[in-house]
C-alpha cells in the first residue's frame, strides 16, 4: 500500500512559520476587505490545521477542486512569501536595498529621472558600507541606463566615471566568485571524503587549491573577499589536517567580524561559522583553555542580541553551540556527565527543527552522541546512534565518518558482548572499507585484532591489548594514519581494557595530566 503521506512545498512553508508570522500572514491577506472569505485563506487554514501533508484530506477540505488546487497554491505560497518579505523587510539589508532598487526602476518608468537618481545613490551608499559590492554593481548599471539616454543633463564626465566605477566592481565581484567558489569546493571534497588519506591525495589537493587561487593583494580586497579567502584556508588546512596554520586562518576570519562588527548584521551565518570552525579546530589540537575562553565569547555573542538571527542563523546556532558542549566532555573525558546533563537537552533542542538539519551535520551530531555513550559505557545505545550514520546513504554524507562509523561499532558490539554476529559484522565491514578505498594500517590493526578476539583465553586478553597498542601508537602523528585518533580515542580505550578501568578514566586522568603540565593552553 502506497502512504498518501508526501512532502508538499506549501505544506513546509506553513509549517516552518512561527505564530507571529501567521498572525501577520492573515492580517496581510485580509487588509482587503474583498479577501475577508477568500478562498486562498480557507486553504491555509486547512493545511495550518495538518500534521502531515496529506493530500486526500485536503481534497476533501478544500474550497475548490482537483484541478484548481495547483493555481491556488501557487497564488497562496506567493502571498505567504510576499508577508514574511514585508515583515523582515526592515530587519534584512539586502530586502531593503531591493525595495530600494525597484522604487528606482518605477521612478524611472514614470519618468522621474532625478527622483530615480537619488533613490539609486541613496541605495549605494548603503550597499556600499555593507560591502555588498553585487547589489552596487546592480546600482551603477541601472544609474548607466539612466545617463545613456542623455535625459539628466548631469556632470560632463559622470558617464566616464560611471564606466570606471562597473569595471572596479564587476573585478571586485568576480575576486570574490572565484574565493568563494575555491571555499565551496573545498567544503564539497570534504564532505565527500573527509580528511586526506595519502601522500597522493595530498599532492592533488595541493595542486587544486594553488591552480584555483586567484592571484590577489591583501590590502585591496574587501570584507567579503577577504572573509572566503580566510574560509578556503581554513577547510585546505583542516584537510590535510594541519591544525596550526587552520587555527590561524579561523582566528582571522573571527577577527575579520571582531574589526567590522556591523558586518554580523549582513553574514550572520557566516559569523556563527567562523567560530565554530576556529572551535573546532582548538578542540582538535587541544587547546582546552583556549577552546573555552573563545565558546564563552561565542555563548555571549548569540545572547547579546546585536543582530537579528533568522531560522537558518538558528539552525546553525544550535548545531554549532551543541557540537562544542559535547566536544568539552570529550576533551575532559567526562562521558557520564555528558549523557546524564547534555544529552536530554540537546535531544529536546533538537526535535523542533529536526527536519531543517542537514543530513552531514545530523549524522556528525548522532556519531557524537555514540561516542559518548560509548565512553560512558552503555554500548547498546552507542550501537543505536551508529546505526543512524552507517545506515544512512545520502549524498552529502562524508564516507569517512561512515568508514570509523562500522570500526566503533565493531568494538561496541564486543564490548556489550554481542560478538555471535562479530564475524559477520567484521566481513560486511571489511568489504565497505575496501569498496570506500580507506582499507589502511590502523583500521587493518582494529579488524584484525577483533577478529581474533573470540579466539583468545582470558588470560591472554591482556597481553593483546598492551600487543596492540605499542602497534597503534606509532601511527599517533602519522600524517595520514593520525586521522583515525580524531574519530575514536583508540589508545584511551586500550589503555581502559589493560588497565581494567572505564575509559573515561584514562581521559579524565590524561586531561588532568595535560593541565598540570600546562599542555592546554594553546
Amino acid at each position: 500500500m502506497i502512504s498518501n503521506f508526501k512532502k508538499d512545498f506549501l505544506f513546509d512553508l506553513i509549517s516552518s512559520l512561527s505564530p507571529s508570522e501567521k498572525r501577520n500572514f492573515k492580517l496581510y491577506a485580509k487588509r482587503l476587505s474583498s479577501n475577508q472569505h477568500a478562498k486562498f485563506l480557507v486553504l491555509f487554514d486547512v493545511l495550518e490545521g495538518m500534521e502531515e501533508y496529506d493530500e486526500a484530506h485536503l481534497l476533501k477540505k478544500a474550497p475548490v477542486g482537483k484541478k484548481q488546487l495547483s493555481n491556488m497554491k501557487a497564488h497562496l505560497y506567493k502571498q505567504i512569501l510576499t508577508s514574511l518579505r514585508l515583515l523582515y523587510a526592515d530587519r534584512n539589508v539586502e530586502l531593503q536595498l531591493n525595495e530600494q532598487i525597484d522604487f528606482g526602476r518605477i521612478l524611472f518608468n514614470k519618468g522621474l529621472y532625478m527622483h530615480s537618481l537619488k533613490v539609486l545613490d541613496k541605495a549605494k551608499q548603503v550597499a556600499g558600507q555593507y560591502g555588498l559590492d553585487t547589489v552596487m554593481l546592480r546600482v551603477v548599471e541601472m544609474e548607466k541606463v539612466i545617463e545613456s539616454q542623455h535625459i539628466t543633463r548631469s556632470i560632463r564626465n559622470r558617464a566616464e566615471l560611471l564606466g570606471q566605477e562597473s569595471a572596479a566592481l564587476s573585478h571586485k565581484v568576480n575576486l570574490k566568485n572565484r574565493f568563494s567558489s575555491l571555499s565551496l569546493q573545498l567544503y564539497g571534497i570534504y564532505l565527500k571524503t573527509g580528511y586526506i588519506k595519502d601522500r597522493e591525495g595530498r599532492r592533488t589537493l595541493e595542486r587544486f587549491y594553488q591552480r584555483n587561487m586567484p592571484d590577489y593583494s591583501f590590502s585591496d580586497l574587501g570584507f567579503y573577499e577577504k572573509m572566503y579567502l580566510f574560509q578556503a584556508q581554513v577547510w585546505y588546512f583542516h584537510i590535510i589536517q594541519d591544525f596550526p596554520l587552520c587555527y590561524r586562518a579561523a582566528q582571522h576570519w573571527v577577527d575579520l567580524f571582531h574589526y567590522s562588527p556591523h558586518m554580523i548584521r549582513v553574514a550572520t551565518g557566516n559569523y556563527l561559522k567562523a567560530y565554530h570552525y576556529l572551535l573546532d579546530t582548538l578542540f582538535y589540537l587541544g587547546y582546552f583553555d583556549r577552546f573555552m575562553e573563545v565558546l564563552e565569547e561565542f555563548r555571549a555573542s548569540l545572547k547579546q542580541g546585536e543582530f537579528v538571527m533568522d531560522d537558518n542563523s538558528r539552525v546553525l546556532a544550535f548545531l554549532y553551540l551543541y557540537s562544542n558542549l559535547l566536544n568539552i566532555h570529550f576533551l575532559k573525558g567526562e562521558f557520564s556527565k555528558g549523557v546524564r546533563e547534555l544529552i536530554p537537552v540537546l535531544m529536546r533542542e533538537m526535535q523542533p527543527i529536526k527536519s531543517k538539519l542537514d543530513i552531514h551535520h545530523l549524522m556528525v551530531l548522532h556519531y557524537k552522541v555514540a561516542c559518548l555513550y560509548f565512553g560512558h559505557g552503555d554500548n547498546e545505545k552507542a550501537i543505536f546512534y551508529l546505526d543512524q550514520v552507517i545506515e544512512n546513504n545520502q549524498d552529502g554524507l562524508r564516507e569517512d565518518l561512515q568508514c570509523f562509523a562500522h570500526i566503533l561499532k565493531l568494538i561496541a558490539s564486543y564490548e556489550a558482548g554481542l560478538d555471535e554476529k562479530l564475524d559477520g559484522q567484521i566481513r560486511n565491514v571489511y568489504r565497505f572499507l575496501i569498496k570506500m578505498d580507506d582499507l589502511h594500517q590502523v583500521q587493518k590493526e582494529m579488524m584484525w585484532f577483533v577478529r581474533k578476539l573470540s579466539r583468545i583465553y582470558d588470560h591472554e586478553l591482556k597481553g593483546a591489548f598492551i600487543d596492540l597498542r605499542e602497534k597503534l601508537k606509532i601511527y599517533e602523528n602519522h600524517p595520514f594514519e593520525k586521522r583515525a585518533f580524531l574519530y575514536l580515542d583508540i589508545i584511551s580505550w586500550l589503555e581502559s581494557k589493560i588497565e581494567n578501568v572505564p575509559v573515561q578514566e584514562v581521559i579524565q586522568k590524561k586531561f588532568l595530566e595535560k593541565s598540570k603540565a600546562g599542555k592546554i593552553n594553546g
